[in-house]
């Protein structure tokens, strides 16, 4: 299907490449034209600008917002939707607050807009494993926009259905889901980061750990020197508690075990924060996730080997630069 895209950065370029790979037809338009010519040059359409973007688009008219949240998603939004027409559609694939999309389909709606909330999990290695999609939309547009959710998700590959789910039809286990209306695509992306700041700060916490087990302040016969290079290549073969992120933690380490090309400064999407908010509202317990956001903050004074192993990981899953300490 035909499709408009705006933001083609480290995730949004390999979306689109994606998405044509499968046979859809795209047009891309991004601030830094650099970009667009990239795009162009990999078979795309190009646009110079929202306006031209949105007049060379089919209708029903799709266009897929995928640039950092806050302002530049608001202006981008609001800019796409002046030139749009009713039945037409915003899909918001970035780390936005749920609440803001709720605010944005109440806003749209009256124009018979229809705005879609995707979270969108995959980081820079989607192009080749796909993307897991968490979608809030009304069941016209999603059903209109499915083939899109389908072709960037990993789809069922080769994992096996989970036992008990044998007589469950969903499109789960392709790896897209209609989570429920607008705004719900983004609150269960919210929770699914802040479940991925505690798993990542429990590796960190056990690696951390490790490091430190020849420490001189221990009786000497309790000392050991741990090769965590190897020990998170054994974890990932068979151990409950093997993952992708334990995959890129031992591809770390492979790199350099003492990570000592990270400084530990370790910075947060926003969406830990909204997590610890929602808690708050809905009145539920979330120690392990509330403590790893602060850590998060802690490690921008000081920093341990623990902290350096979340730099490393989200490095490794979301191309994520570090900033300077002083950052």
């Amino acid at each position: 299907m035909n499709l408009g895209f705006v933001g083609l950065g480290r995730m949004g370029a390999n979306m689109v490449k994606r998405l044509m790979r499968d046979g859809h037809q795209c047009t891309g338009f991004d601030l830094n034209q650099d970009n667009v010519k990239k795009l162009t040059q990999a078979g795309a359409a190009g646009a110079g600008s929202y306006e031209e973007l949105v007049k060379k688009l089919a209708k029903p008219r799709a266009v897929w917002v995928m640039v950092p949240a806050g302002k530049p998603t608001e202006d981008s939004i609001h800019t796409i939707a002046a030139g749009m027409e009713p039945g037409d559609m915003i899909i918001d694939g970035g780390n936005t607050c749920y609440k803001d999309d709720i605010r944005r389909a109440a806003e749209l709606k009256p124009r018979g807009i229809h705005y879609v909330d995707a979270g969108t999990s995959g980081g820079v290695w989607g192009l080749e494993r796909g993307y897991c999609l968490m979608v809030g939309a009304s069941d016209e547009a999603f059903a209109h926009l499915e083939p899109i959710f389908k072709t960037l998700s990993p789809g069922p590959g080769d994992i096996p259905k989970t036992p008990g789910r044998e007589n469950f039809q969903s499109t789960a286990e392709n790896g897209y889901l209609h989570c429920g209306p607008p705004g719900a695509g983004h609150f269960v992306k919210m929770v699914h980061n802040g479940i991925e700041y505690g798993v990542m700060q429990a590796y960190a916490e056990g690696f951390d750990l490790m490091v430190h087990r020849d420490s001189d302040q221990l009786q000497e016969n309790e000392r050991f020197t741990l090769n965590v290079r190897d020990i998170a290549e054994l974890w990932r073969r068979g151990s409950v508690i093997g993952s992708w992120l334990l995959d890129l933690t031992a591809m770390a380490l492979a790199e350099n075990d003492t990570l000592s090309n990270f400084t530990g400064f370790v910075q947060d999407s926003g969406e830990g924060r909204w997590t610890i908010e929602a808690a708050l509202d809905e009145a539920v317990a979330v120690e392990v996730l509330a403590s790893a956001l602060f850590t998060r903050f802690r490690s921008r004074r000081e920093h341990t080997f623990a902290e350096k192993v979340l730099s490393a990981m989200r490095s490794k899953f979301g191309g994520h630069v570090e900033l300077p300490s002083g950052g």
